[in-house]
């Protein structure tokens, strides 16, 4: 699964360093291209002509290459690569990450990244255990890097624990299973609703909600980055879809977001119900602005189609509909009505009473229910990790299919 894979590993200043050589060598033996990045204090402890000679790349420590006038730009860096892997993982690399300190081309680089990054921490016993380091491993895994764990055993300072930098063979099979998992939606195509409905009441104002559509879009990345080709559609919201499986169909009102829905479910594999949309809409829309005169004014309004009973009924045997539902009470119970009527495969609760989570933040906490009753709860966490949480739900909804 490595093979022309781009991967930048990064090499810190600790004894562990010698162990970049032995995963150079794995990394490339699989196909991969490497391209290094060395903190000043790693030359310290592995030269630059081994890493280079295995690498078949020059090794790059500055932002500027005095022998030829380069710029070693850590943008572009961040753009070339599939995956960044820092090994080893300084207690001063990882703090400096986990704040956003960038004093050096490896933490630029990092910075810049769109790839997924992997941490092979390396340290001494109590380093390891210390408070400030236990933090800032949290807040790297929270922003959605992944921590290849160190081994036990003996470490430089003859103290016997927890701390070694994980074998090169290890950190090598950790990535081999990550772009295995990559693909498990390869050859799925992937329907996905997101953000809010703008219901008009004359060419200036709506009816609407609070909705960002930051689950929607973190979702279809997700599966995206997995190997789905994904539609989205999408009411008004203020980002934008980046994977190039993403083909994106903007919407604004709910009978839009139906008649898209209905174009092209039926060539789905799925349809992932994360829209907040409008349950009523105006009966009458003003062509003209509506003028402030009376001190009340009364709106009619009709009900909007509801899209995922709607498509529930559509539904084929191979096909998937998973739907969402945001409560301020009797969430569960909410929640597996809205299950069964309309024929959902498995139903994801959000509930204004977690704080934190819901409308325009950046964290979800979420609870699944499936066909079976079974329920599923997780913690509060960025959505993009949410994401991840619902699409290996998704896998086993199509395992479950078979």
């Amino acid at each position: 699964m490595l093979t022309d894979k781009h991967i930048i590993l990064g090499v810190t200043g600790g004894i562990a360093a010698y162990k970049a050589a032995y995963l150079t060598r794995l990394f490339v033996k699989k196909g991969a291209h490497v391209k290094i990045i060395m903190t000043p204090l790693a030359k310290e402890f592995i030269t630059p002509l081994t890493l280079a000679t295995l690498s078949k790349n020059p090794i790059l420590v500055d932002f500027f290459n005095p022998e030829n006038g380069d710029w070693n730009s850590h943008v572009d860096l961040g753009l070339w690569a599939d995956a960044m892997v820092i090994a080893p993982a300084t207690a001063n690399t990882m703090g400096k990450m986990a704040h956003g300190i960038a004093d050096n081309l490896l933490l630029t680089t990092f910075l810049s990244a769109r790839c997924p990054v992997f941490l092979a921490p390396a340290m001494d016993l109590d380093m390891y255990q210390h408070p400030a380091t236990i933090k800032n491993m949290e807040i790297l895994k929270s922003f959605g890097n992944y921590l290849i764990e160190p081994e036990v055993g003996e470490l430089a300072s003859g103290l016997v624990g927890k701390g070694r930098m994980a074998e090169p063979e290890t950190i090598v099979d950790t990535l081999e299973k990550y772009f295995n998992s990559t693909h498990d939606f390869a050859g799925k195509q992937l329907m996905i609703t997101a953000g809010p409905t703008h219901e008009m009441i004359d060419p200036v104002r709506f009816i609407g909600n609070y909705s960002s559509g930051k689950m929607g879009y973190a979702l279809a990345e997700e599966l995206a980055e997995r190997g789905a080709k994904v539609t989205l559609i999408s009411g008004a919201v203020a980002i934008k879809p980046i994977h190039k499986n993403i083909q994106l169909i903007p919407v604004k009102s709910a009978q839009q977001m139906l008649e898209a829905c209905q174009l092209n479910f039926e060539n789905q594999d799925a349809g992932i119900m994360v829209a907040a949309v409008a349950d009523y809409t105006p009966k009458d829309v003003s062509s003209q602005k509506i003028k402030k005169k009376d001190e009340v004014l009364f709106l009619e309004l009709k009900q909007t189609a509801d899209i995922a009973a709607t498509l529930g009924k559509q539904k084929k045997l191979n096909q998937l509909l998973i739907g969402f539902a945001l409560e301020t009470s009797n969430e569960i119970e909410n929640a597996k009505e809205k299950l069964e009527k309309k024929n959902f495969d498995f139903i994801v609760l959000n509930s204004m009473n977690d704080e934190g989570s819901g409308f325009q933040s950046d964290d979800n906490k979420i609870t699944i229910i499936t066909r079976k009753q079974e329920i599923k709860t997780f913690d509060l966490k960025p959505k993009k990790l949410v994401a991840k949480d619902i699409a290996d739900e998704i896998i086993l909804a199509f395992k479950n299919l078979k």
